[in-house]
């Protein structure tokens, strides 16, 4: 059986606000809401931190990021790739 990109795993694209931490860039994702009532479009985003071996990643960049198990308190995620 094959193993095409199978997993479970929340994936987002987003980009790079912070990478001023050991290890660790900051990724801002942006979301497109619809309101219930007046069918209005807005933005949401939210701010993820994500770990990255080496600092290959510049503020500005975009890139997927993916769930994986608690690194540290706040990280949750990690860096796949490019976008």
């Amino acid at each position: 059986m094959n193993n095409l990109n199978t997993s479970k795993k929340q994936q987002f694209i987003g980009t790079v606000v912070s990478d001023k931490m050991l290890k660790t860039v900051v990724v801002k994702v942006d979301a497109r809401k619809r309101h219930f009532k007046y069918k209005k479009a807005y933005t949401v985003s939210k701010k993820y931190k994500a770990h990255v071996e080496d600092d290959t990643y510049k503020v500005g960049d975009k890139v997927v990021i993916e769930s994986t198990k608690p690194i540290s308190k706040d990280k949750r995620f990690k860096v796949v790739g490019k976008a």
